[in-house]
C-alpha cells in the first residue's frame, strides 16, 4: 500500500527515496504495518522523534497505518 511519509529538520536525511511516484515522500509499505515499524524500516532513531502526525493528527506509535495515510514525523526543536 501507499503512504506519504514527510520527515522534518534534521530527520529529514531518513527520507524514502523517490520510487519513480513523482513524489519523494510517497512509499511503499506492508499492510499492517505500524508507525513505529514505518520509523525502524527507515532507520530513524527513536529517541531523536518528538511528534508524529498521522493524517494530520497526533499519532502514537502502536497506530496501524493504512492506505494513503499521510504521516509527518517531527524532532525536537530548540531556539528562542
Amino acid at each position: 500500500m501507499k503512504i506519504e511519509v514527510r520527515l522534518y529538520a534534521s530527520l529529514a536525511r531518513h527520507a524514502p527515496a523517490p520510487e519513480g511516484t513523482g513524489s519523494p515522500e510517497t512509499m511503499e509499505v506492508a499492510e499492517g504495518l505500524t508507525v513505529q515499524e514505518l520509523l525502524r524500516q527507515l532507520n530513524v532513531p527513536l529517541d531523536a522523534v518528538k511528534v508524529v502526525f498521522l493524517n494530520g493528527l497526533h499519532a502514537a506509535g502502536e497506530q496501524v497505518l493504512k492506505p494513503g495515510d499521510r504521516v509527518g514525523v517531527f524532532p525536537p526543536v530548540a531556539g528562542g
